[in-house]
């Protein structure tokens, strides 16, 4: 067990409700990632569904999470031969912090047609990327980010106003990435916006959704992340996931709010 593997844990405490522990290693100042936050979640759902692998998660966050223990309340939706549906309550204190809705199948029998309508960019060799974000932050500690382009505003360059981080991501222990740790790493990359209006302010997470297409492959992932839209204080970002065989693993979209000091 990988340290990933062990921080994101959970125990049965009934037959709906399996207990996590928010640990410390993974937090953006004092709150965990809340794609972290979300692997717990996967983790219970998981052991709760016949199907074992993510295929599209939704997790609205309610309200911050903080170190301990978090119960996860699931309710099975339903459960079909090659799908199930599940909510999750994420319950803190007595309060319903994260509310997931999710759907697994097993990724391995999927089979179909296959299209893109972009080929997967080139980006700089990960060795030759400066070290991506605030390396002073908690999370770093456990995930290794290189930023091959849109990370001069983290060297004390101008915001490129580009709202596009694209580069490496990595379990800094060198753990290869597993079906749940895409959920973490789409939201491990800086958010875009301080590609754009500098390195001021709070970002704070309302929705995020992750679509996993493939097991990953062994190796560092390849990552894209990119803002379309900033709207009286409100951003989009849009994600992509490529493992190191060149294979789109996991696509993502989130929704946030630019909070900007003000005088």
């Amino acid at each position: 067990m990988n340290k990933f593997e062990f921080d994101t844990q959970v125990i049965p405490v009934s037959a709906s409700v399996w207990r996590g522990e928010l640990r410390q290693g993974w937090r953006i100042a004092e709150v965990p990632n809340g794609g972290y936050v979300l692997a717990i979640a996967a983790r219970a759902l998981r052991l709760a569904l016949p199907h074992k692998d993510p295929l599209a998660v939704n997790a609205f966050y309610l309200a911050p999470t903080k170190l301990g223990p978090i119960d996860c309340h699931v309710d099975i939706l339903r459960t079909g031969g090659s799908t199930s549906h599940a909510t999750v309550k994420m319950v803190q204190d007595g309060d319903i912090k994260v509310q997931v809705t999710a759907a697994f199948t097993t990724l391995d029998s999927l089979r179909g047609e296959n299209w893109s309508r972009s080929e997967r960019p080139h980006f700089t060799p990960r060795d030759e990327c400066p070290v991506g974000g605030d390396s002073k932050l908690e999370f770093r500690q456990n995930v290794d980010l290189r930023i091959a382009e849109g990370g001069g505003v983290f060297r004390g360059e101008a915001p490129d106003r580009r709202g596009e981080y694209s580069g490496w991501g990595q379990l800094a222990d060198g753990s290869d990435p597993d079906v749940i740790s895409l959920l973490m790493f789409a939201d491990a990359f800086p958010p875009p916006a301080f590609s754009i209006l500098g390195l001021v302010g709070w970002v704070p997470t309302v929705e995020l959704t992750v679509q996993v297409r493939a097991h990953p492959a062994p190796g560092p992932l390849q990552m894209r992340l990119g803002s379309r839209y900033l709207t009286e204080g409100v951003i989009d970002e849009d994600g992509e996931i490529w493992d190191s065989s060149g294979a789109l693993v996991a696509i993502s979209r989130q929704t946030a709010k630019v909070r900007v000091p003000r005088g």
